[in-house]
Order: C-alpha cells, then sequence, then structure tokens
C-alpha cells in the first residue's frame, strides 16, 4: 500500500474516535460545510493543516455533500530548507496544491512590530481570501484545534482583558461572500502528535524570525494549562465549556457587532 493511502486509513481506522469522530462532529454540530460549497484548505506546513487537509479530502471522496476543494499553501517568505520541506510532504501525502509567495516577513518588518504575530496573522489572512477568492472559493478552512480554543480564551483574559474565544466559523469582514472554518475545532493537539509519529512524518516548526526567539504567547497560555490541571484534572473541559455557557446576567457589559452593552441599559426595566 502507497504511504499516502496508509496515512488516509490511519484516520479512518485508528484513530477515528480521536480524529476523525471529532472532526466529523464539529463539520456537522456547527454546519461547517454545505452543498455547492468550495473550499480552500490553507496548508501552513506544519501538523494540524496536513491533517485537515487529508481529512478534507476524505470526507469530499466519502460525504454525502457534494463539495469541491483547493489546496493552498502561502509562502510568506519561507528559507528554501522550509519550502523543500513543505513539497516535500504535499508529495508524500499526495496533495497538488497551489503555493503562492508573499513578502509578508519583509513587509511587516516583524522584528520592530509592535505586536508581530497579531500583524503578521492579520496579513497572512488577507492574502489568503484573496487567493482563495481568485480561485472561485467561499470558504476558507484552517487548522486550528481544540487546544488552540483553549489557548485564545486564556490570551483574552491575560492579555486583552476580555472574555473571548475562537468560534469554528465566521465571515469576513474585508471580503464579502468569504467564510472561515475551523473542522478540527474539537481534535485535540495530542492526538494529532501521536498521527503525525505513528505515520513517521514530520513537518516545519514555525518558520517566523521572531517567534523563535521567544518562547511565544501561545506556549505560554499552554504551560499555564498544564500547571492549573494540577488543581482541577478537568480544566480543559471548564475552559472549553465556559464559552457555552456565559450568563449574561453576571457580566457588567459586553460587546456585539461593535456595539456595547451595558448592565445598566435595562437594569430598572
Amino acid at each position: 500500500m502507497e504511504k499516502y493511502k496508509e496515512i488516509e486509513r490511519s484516520i479512518i481506522k485508528k484513530f477515528r474516535p480521536c480524529i476523525w469522530s471529532k472532526f466529523m462532529k464539529a463539520v456537522k454540530d456547527y454546519m461547517l460545510i454545505s452543498e455547492g460549497d468550495k473550499i480552500a484548505v490553507c496548508i501552513s506546513g506544519g501538523k494540524d493543516s496536513a491533517l485537515l487537509a487529508k481529512c478534507m479530502e476524505e470526507l469530499q471522496k466519502h460525504g454525502n455533500v457534494k463539495f469541491e476543494l483547493e489546496y493552498i499553501v502561502m509562502d510568506p517568505g519561507y528559507t528554501k530548507e522550509v519550502l523543500d520541506k513543505i513539497k516535500e510532504n504535499l508529495r508524500i501525502l499526495n496533495i497538488d496544491a497551489h503555493i503562492f509567495r508573499t513578502e509578508i516577513f519583509k513587509i511587516a518588518d516583524i522584528s520592530k512590530a509592535k505586536s508581530p504575530c497579531f500583524l503578521c496573522a492579520r496579513m497572512r489572512r488577507g492574502y489568503l481570501y484573496n487567493f482563495a477568492k481568485n480561485l472561485g472559493c467561499n470558504k476558507i478552512a484552517l487548522g486550528h484545534h481544540y487546544d488552540d480554543v483553549l489557548a485564545t480564551i486564556l490570551l483574552n483574559l491575560t492579555y486583552n482583558g476580555s472574555f473571548g474565544g475562537m468560534r469554528p466559523k465566521l465571515y469576513s469582514d474585508h471580503f464579502v461572500g468569504m467564510e472561515l472554518i475551523r473542522p478540527l475545532y474539537l481534535v485535540r493537539e495530542a492526538d494529532i502528535i501521536e498521527w503525525a509519529r505513528y505515520n513517521g512524518l514530520t513537518f516545519i516548526g514555525c518558520a517566523c524570525p521572531v517567534t523563535r526567539k521567544s518562547s511565544g504567547k501561545r506556549l505560554l497560555m499552554k504551560n499555564m494549562i498544564e500547571d492549573l490541571k494540577k488543581y482541577n484534572p478537568d480544566i480543559e473541559k471548564s475552559l472549553f465549556s465556559s464559552i457555552n455557557n456565559i450568563n449574561l446576567n453576571t457580566v457588567l457589559s459586553y460587546n456585539k457587532n461593535g456595539e456595547k452593552y451595558s448592565f445598566l441599559d435595562d437594569y430598572d426595566k
């Protein structure tokens, strides 16, 4: 059996409970894919987006909903070694992807930017939306997973002084008719790591020239969660549940669609 077929089989068989079933649950529960969609699967070169690409491919082959896929890789200014590794993995996974070059690393000058990660992410998103739209796609799929959701909750609380998570889908503010979906929303990172290890796959780490020099805030959040598990083994489940159980009767104010609402607005009513 060819390598890519073994990889595909592992998703459906060995990793069915922890990856495939959770992938399918997110797709169905959050209504991520509709008949006639044309979805650009964004491949960054890491393990998460690689798994996403194969899951989406399997769903397209065997699912009941008919939709189209395009696979896109944005090169923000990778070194030749990094780009060669991405191309090698595309070959192993049997994925035919569009690779397009941008100069994000140079344009952002992220070594001097006040918020380099935010700036880089914002620019990446814009380039991905634009390229996908030119391919005739109405959605882009990103490889964010369950642990990314937890880290986002803590990042907002710790650094932004706000409570907010990461939705499984959202419409673009700047590209009319375009939608972002996160089909790995319920999949744990540890299971993705084990899937890659089981199949003998290696991927690029962070290729950002700034993040490589520091631990990164998201890594800090993941370490914080590990520390909190010493006091509450179910902390991850509690954090995830918190964005499903917000009691507006207990908050002072909240924002919706750019408007701020205070508990005083209807307090005496």
